[in-house]
């Protein structure tokens, strides 16, 4: 299970670009599921004051037998390859 809170308003919940508040809390709780050859995991999400109610969801991962990708992350990698990214010298907030 993770429990996550703490989190700033300048990502978004969902593909779809939905917002969220700082007060965003959001619980997923990982199971393998079909002999280990899937992983379910359950999305719970609350944020008083972006949703009328807590909502959740479910995501279901098929396990394959491929190279993992590498996924770049701008924010805090910043030393560890060079990918050309601009960076501000302070911050607009």
């Amino acid at each position: 299970m993770v429990d996550t809170i703490g989190l700033n308003d300048k990502s978004f919940v969902d593909n779809f670009r939905t917002p969220h508040t700082e007060k965003l809390h959001v619980v997923e709780r990982f199971k393998l599921v079909d002999g280990g050859k899937a992983l379910d995991v359950h999305i719970w999400v609350e944020d008083p004051d972006a949703f009328y109610e807590p909502w959740s969801g479910l995501q279901r991962y098929d396990r394959v037998q491929r190279p993992m990708r590498e996924e770049i992350c701008a924010e805090g990698n910043r030393h560890l390859f060079d990918y050309q990214m601009p960076i501000a010298e302070k911050p607009d907030f």
